[in-house]
């Protein structure tokens, strides 16, 4: 038991050694206010580098990722149907089927698929 103590002792002041030379080695000065400026050509922007965020392409990609999961969840229900019980498999698949439902549903009512606003 005492062994184990020591050892994790040993891991934690190993890491937090690293983490603190990690930290010091890794600052950075950014004094120059060349440096911090995007680059064009030296000259001074004639407009903001940062361009405007697309909440609605945020969005929209957010939705192709929770059904692109779904269909993953999905596909494998269909595998395994035949090797469990029918009437917990038909609950189980509508359930989740309902709530997949609900939320496109509350999507649409929500205007999150309105592509042409």
């Amino acid at each position: 038991m005492f062994s184990i103590v020591i050892t994790a002792l040993v891991i934690l002041t190993i890491t937090l050694i690293m983490m603190t030379l990690a930290s010091l080695l890794s600052k950075k000065n950014i004094s120059d206010r060349e440096k911090s400026s995007p680059f064009e050509c030296g000259f001074d922007p004639k407009s903001s580098s940062r361009l405007p965020f697309s909440l609605r392409f945020f969005l929209i990609a957010i939705i192709f990722l929770i059904f692109d999961v779904e269909i993953a969840l999905i596909l494998p229900m269909i595998i395994i149907m035949k090797t469990s019980n029918l009437m917990t498999w038909t609950f189980t698949s509508t359930y989740f089927i309902i709530i997949l439902l609900m939320g496109l549903y509350h999507e649409w009512n929500q205007g999150a698929l309105n592509w042409n606003s």
